[in-house]
């Protein structure tokens, strides 16, 4: 597994070496949130589950502000760039980060992937993590929310056999849940799960075929959103330079 955050066997990475790309990580980190929050743009960390549908959010989120609020993304993945390819024909400026074998981003590598391309008056930026319920928690990429989409495909205990996920998490999208008259799945389960490990549960329940759940969704960004800029955050712009060269990752 990933030779990075030590999630295969922990006595191939020391502690004091975790500690330290942990530390390096959260100055590259702490460096793309100044550029975000300089710049008035939303970001937006989305993590979850391979197939729990998170570049469908993402295309419905694209269809749900068209024309009225200027979205870009990163997409993770750990061989291709189709999830990418997908946002980039919903009218969402998009670029792959392609890991090979680390399964989650880090600060350096969304930093990276932002400098060269002109991100200009972006609104909102969305990083679309690698599909993991354990490594991607565990960065910090300089977002200013966690959201976590959880396909109700996935069963009723992710919550519980997953915490530090949804822990570290501002909100859960309860994804598909069209499917839910087809499955034998206790909705109230899984939101029980999250009000024990969640600080302040909140969850969407979302479909991106039906469009249920969309506006809610969609309101909770703008509210976030709202708040940043209310900090008296300045013009929306995006402009990451090579401040970080000195920093390891």
């Amino acid at each position: 597994m990933c030779s990075d955050c030590g999630c295969g066997d922990p006595e191939l990475v020391p502690i004091e070496v975790h500690d330290r790309i942990l530390a390096g990580n959260d100055a590259v980190a702490a460096h793309n949130r100044a550029h975000f929050e300089s710049g008035g743009v939303l970001a937006i960390n989305l993590m979850g589950s391979p197939g729990s549908g998170k570049t469908a959010v993402l295309e419905a989120t694209a269809r749900a502000l068209a024309g009225r609020l200027r979205l870009g993304a990163v997409s993770g993945d750990l061989a291709t760039d189709r999830d990418a390819r997908r946002l980039i024909a919903a009218g969402v400026p998009s670029r792959a980060i392609t890991t090979g074998s680390a399964c989650h981003l880090d600060a350096r590598l969304v930093h990276d992937a932002l400098h060269d391309p002109p991100w200009g008056d972006l609104d909102m930026f969305f990083i679309e993590n690698v599909g993991n319920l354990v490594c991607p928690a565990i960065y910090d990429l300089g977002q200013a929310a966690n959201v976590v989409a959880l396909a109700v495909t996935e069963g009723e205990d992710k919550p519980i056999k997953y915490p530090v996920m949804f822990r570290k998490a501002d909100l859960v999208l309860l994804t598909k849940v069209d499917l839910l008259p087809h499955l034998d799945v206790d909705v109230a389960a899984i939101e029980d799960g999250l009000a024990h490990v969640m600080p302040v549960p909140r969850l969407i329940r979302m479909s991106a075929r039906t469009k249920e759940g969309i506006a809610d969704w969609v309101r909770w960004l703008e509210a976030r959103r709202a708040g940043l800029r209310s900090r008296g955050r300045g013009p929306s712009y995006l402009r990451l330079d090579a401040e970080v060269q000195g920093h390891g990752s």
